[in-house]
C-alpha cells in the first residue's frame, strides 16, 4: 500500500515515515511540506492513500484535498488534525476526505485507519461525525435536504445504512438484497448526491438531519 505524507512539520513526517516503515505491506512513496506540491506528487508517485495535514502555511489541506480528489483515479485522503471537533475537519470531509485521524493517535490505529480507508470504509465513527455537525450552516442544511429529496426510498435506506457505518454485505443482509445490488444503488445515489465516497454520504445525511 503506497502512502504519501503531507505535513509542514518535519518531525511529524519523520515519525509517520518511521512508523509506516515498520509495516510490511506499506511504503511511504513521497513527502510534501505544503499542499501546493501534492497534485504533482500524486501524479508522479501514484499513492493509494494520502495523509494530509489541515493547517499548512501555503496551500491548506482542505484546498489540496479537493484538488487531489478532482484528479483522475484519485487516491484516498485521510486528514491529519490536532482537534476532532474542528470546523476545518468537516470542510475537509465535504471536500472529499475519507476521514481523519488525530496526530496523537496510537500507531496501530493509524495503520488500521489507512487500511480501512483504502478499502473504502469511513475513517470516523457516527458519534464523532455527529459531534462535527454542530458547525453546519442553514444553507448547507438546505442543500443537503434538496439533494436527499432526489433519492428513491431504497437509495435513502442504503444511504442511511452507510451513515451508520455498515459495510455493503451488512447492508445487503439488513435489506435482503444482494451485495451487487447494494453496490449498484450506492453508485447511483452517490452520483445523485454529488459525492465521491461513503464518508461524504454520511456527512450529507447528518447535515440534513441536524
Amino acid at each position: 500500500m503506497r502512502v504519501l505524507l503531507v505535513d509542514d512539520d518535519p518531525l511529524v513526517r519523520m515519525g509517520l515515515r518511521t512508523m509506516l516503515g515498520g509495516v510490511p505491506d506499506m511504503e511511504v512513496v513521497g513527502e510534501a511540506d505544503d499542499g501546493s506540491a501534492v497534485c504533482e506528487l500524486v501524479t508522479s508517485t501514484r499513492p493509494d492513500v494520502v495523509l494530509m495535514d489541515l493547517k499548512m502555511p501555503g496551500t491548506d489541506g482542505i484546498t489540496a484535498t479537493a484538488e487531489v480528489r478532482a484528479l483522475p483515479d484519485p487516491p484516498v485522503v485521510i486528514v491529519l488534525t490536532t482537534y476532532d471537533a474542528d470546523e476545518q475537519v468537516l470542510r475537509a470531509l465535504r471536500a472529499g476526505a475519507a476521514g481523519f485521524v488525530l496526530k496523537h493517535t496510537p500507531p496501530a490505529d493509524i495503520v488500521d485507519a489507512i487500511r480501512r480507508a483504502a478499502a473504502g470504509e469511513p475513517v470516523l465513527s457516527p458519534t464523532v461525525l455527529a459531534g462535527l455537525i454542530q458547525h453546519v450552516t442553514a444553507p448547507e442544511q438546505d442543500r443537503a435536504r434538496d439533494l436527499l429529496a432526489s433519492l428513491t426510498d431504497r437509495e435513502r435506506a442504503i444511504a442511511t445504512a452507510v451513515a451508520r457505518g455498515l459495510t455493503n454485505p451488512d447492508i445487503a443482509a439488513e435489506l435482503y438484497l444482494s451485495t451487487g445490488t447494494v453496490k449498484a444503488h450506492l453508485s447511483r445515489l452517490m452520483t445523485k448526491l454529488k459525492v465521491t465516497n461513503r464518508t461524504q454520504v454520511a456527512v450529507l445525511l447528518q447535515d440534513a438531519e441536524n
